[in-house]
């Protein structure tokens, strides 16, 4: 489905400002979201009681979780204060109760069992993501140059935040790698 030129323009303005992708997409959802919620009129046409009702409907009807309906806001009050220049004000919302999830960690057996079962290339990548905490991205991305064989440690470029670390290599992973 083709965006609107409304959210297009959006988009074009959020990487004028330096914003990731990541960012623009999942404020381009929200804001989409906010217009369809309210029967796809203009946001100049609206202010701050349809972004209060509609951040009080996700917590409401929709259940979402506080990051989530912090996000909407976020996205919202960026689409309000910094693109149309029409700041919101107060906003007097209903805060979502869902707690946050803890995510579920899996146990080093666990972990053995799911390596006995992959090929060598994908036990590198898994070990490397579990081993040396890399994220997805941040593995995909890895260069020869990265790899530190003496000290034990990877280098990570622009990884979240836009900033690099270093991380360690995991010793059994040396002679594979190289």
């Amino acid at each position: 489905m083709a965006k609107s030129p409304f959210l297009l323009s959006i988009s074009q303005d959020m990487r004028q400002k330096g914003y990731s992708l990541r960012t623009e997409k999942t404020y381009i959802h929200w804001i989409k979201r906010f217009i369809l919620f309210h029967g796809k009129r203009h946001p100049l046409e609206m202010a701050g009681e349809e972004v209060r009702l509609f951040l009080s409907h996700l917590a409401n009807a929709e259940n979402v979780s506080i990051n989530t309906q912090k996000t909407a806001l976020n996205a919202l009050a960026f689409l309000y204060n910094q693109f149309l220049n029409k700041p919101l004000g107060e906003l007097d919302f209903v805060p979502a109760s869902k707690p946050r999830r803890l995510p579920s960690v899996i146990s080093a057996n666990e972990v053995q069992r799911i390596l006995q079962v992959m090929d060598t290339r994908n036990q590198v990548i898994f070990t490397l993501l579990y081993g040396a905490g890399l994220r997805i991205n941040e593995c995909l991305r890895l260069r020869v140059k990265d790899f530190d064989f003496d000290n034990g440690c990877i280098t990570v470029h622009d990884g979240k935040g836009g900033k690099s670390r270093n991380s360690l290599l995991p010793t059994r992973l040396i002679p594979a790698i190289k």
